[in-house]
């Protein structure tokens, strides 16, 4: 009798290595996961505050849906992500609001895309601190009266026609 209470000590206290064994390691484990996620959240939060921008020069060509503006990084951060940026039109004729999506080639109602970047040579197709892009937006409505623009990271400016 004795060998069976000296097996039956022997596999509970293996399940009990066991058991710490899966706890220990998944609390290590979630705390990794944890701490990644506060510094993935601190660098993007970091990136969003070194981000700005203006928007100036800007007017709708005559008796048409298209507007142009320059668009100057005034930042520290590279603007690049345009096809997650955000174009917002608001008609004064329709009195709607509308979403242009970023669009390369240009010229379609409903898009936005860069007409002129202005001779630049670092970093092309990045919106580069300092530098400045003259955008084309073609909104689908007659009369458009106001526009935002949203970069990825959620940092707008507007601007009034």
């Amino acid at each position: 009798m004795a060998v069976a209470e000296i097996i039956g000590a022997a596999v509970g206290v293996m399940l009990l290595v066991i058991v710490a064994y899966i706890v220990v390691g998944s609390t290590l484990i979630a705390a990794e996961t944890v701490t990644s996620a506060q510094k993935d959240l601190t660098l993007q939060q970091e990136a969003r505050i070194r981000t700005a921008f203006t928007i100036n020069n800007q007017y709708n060509l005559t008796d048409t849906r298209i507007i142009l503006a320059n668009i100057t990084n005034t930042g520290n951060e590279i603007i690049s992500d345009f096809k997650h940026m955000d174009v917002i039109v608001y008609d004064k004729d329709s009195l709607e609001y509308e979403i242009c999506v970023y669009d390369p080639t240009g010229g379609t109602a409903g898009t936005w895309n860069i007409a002129n970047r202005y001779n630049e040579f670092i970093h092309p197709y990045s919106l580069d601190p300092g530098e400045r892009y003259q955008i084309r937006i073609v909104s689908n409505y007659n009369q458009p009266k106001w526009f935002q623009i949203t970069t990825a990271d959620g940092i707008y400016a507007s601007a009034i026609l």
